[in-house]
Parts: C-alpha cells; structure tokens; sequence
C-alpha cells in the first residue's frame, strides 16, 4: 500500500509543478511591451498635433479669410494625423525580440 501512496504522491507533486510552470509561464508574456505603450503614446502625440496644425480661425460673413486655405492647414496637419494613425497600427502590432 505505501507504494502506491508514494507512487500517486509523486504523481500528483509533478503535475502541481508542471501547472506552476504553466501558469508563470503564461503570466510573464504579456500581449503588449513597454515599447509598445511608448510607441503608442508617440503615435497619440502625432495625432493631436496633427489636429492642433488643423486649427485655426473661421471665416466670419463680412470678410474673406484666406488662412483657411493654408497648406499647414490642408497639407502638413491632415499628414501628421493620418502618420500618427499608421503609427498606432504599427505600434500595436509591434513584437520586439525576446531572448
């Protein structure tokens, strides 16, 4: 009968250990990285200065305002923002090496 106490102990002692394993295992890797959220927040940052470069005054009904043309306005902002989106993709899919 101790044989077989012995041998259903150590049975059970080695599947704790492999579940222990397991489950460290799973818990360290983490989807996303610190580089990741950096990445992210770079990328958060591009888009809102690309909306702030999109600011600017309106057109009242008296006169004509011709900044709302401006290539800052209609080029460089619109750019940054559509850039900083990209980068957010990229930045989420982004998988540095682990060693």
């Amino acid at each position: 009968m101790k044989s077989s106490i012995g041998a259903s102990s150590r049975v059970n002692a080695s599947n704790a250990i492999s579940k222990d394993d397991e489950k460290m295992k799973y818990s360290s890797q983490f989807p996303l990285t610190k580089m990741n959220f950096v990445l992210m927040a770079v990328s958060g940052l591009l888009i809102i200065v690309g909306f702030l470069l999109m600011l600017g005054g309106a057109n009242d009904g008296e006169t004509f305002n011709n900044d709302i043309f401006s290539t800052r306005r209609i080029v460089v902002g619109p750019t940054m923002a559509f850039l900083g989106f990209v980068a957010m993709a990229v930045s989420i899919i982004y998988k540095p090496n682990r060693k």
